[in-house]
């Protein structure tokens, strides 16, 4: 479990199922993020079972009302969706529509950074975004990543369409930077 100042990340449970299928069955969720929308609390109970119980995946908890809200995760090396080393590793994020524009995923995101690279001591880590996820960037941007390079026609086999995504990374000597 990890805490600020709004917020604890905490391994997700079965019994989230329920709060999962409130926000990811907002069709202004998933998709732009590149996941279909959750059609039942059993479609959100799967999904936390198979996707989200990865390692380091956790639920975005409000602190006020104990209530997972998104959900944010880093994958390691081979388990990134690029092409990255052992030593690198992707963030991700998403989190439900009332709570968008509090900062609340940046305040995740930068905790996630502050155990990517001080506990799990990567050099790199990497995040990306879909044409049209305006939100999204400005996460990035407000964190300290800084924009690489862009895939034009990838497939993504999750939504069975073809998109353009945006990768963006940060550095360790960056992140260490952005303290000072």
């Amino acid at each position: 479990m990890i805490e600020t100042e709004r917020l604890i990340l905490r391994p997700w449970k079965d019994e989230d199922a329920e709060s999962l299928y409130k926000y990811a069955s907002d069709p202004k969720v998933g998709p732009i993020a590149g996941w279909p929308v959750h059609t039942s609390i059993e479609d959100s109970a799967g999904v936390i079972k198979g996707v989200l119980s990865a390692p380091e995946t956790y639920a975005v908890v409000l602190k006020e009302t104990n209530e997972p809200v998104g959900s944010i995760g880093l994958m390691i090396g081979e388990k990134s969706n690029f092409d990255i080393e052992d030593d690198e590793g992707e963030i991700g994020y998403w989190i439900g529509v009332p709570y968008w524009g509090m900062g609340l995923i940046p305040e995740a995101v930068r905790e996630l950074l502050r155990r990517g690279f001080e506990d799990l001591n990567l050099k790199t880590i990497w995040c990306g975004y879909f044409d049209g996820n305006d939100k999204s960037r400005r996460v990035q941007e407000k964190c300290g990543f800084t924009y690489h390079h862009t895939e034009n026609d990838k497939v993504w086999v999750l939504m069975n369409d073809t998109r353009t995504e945006h990768i963006s990374r940060i550095t360790k000597e960056e992140w260490e930077n952005t303290k000072k």
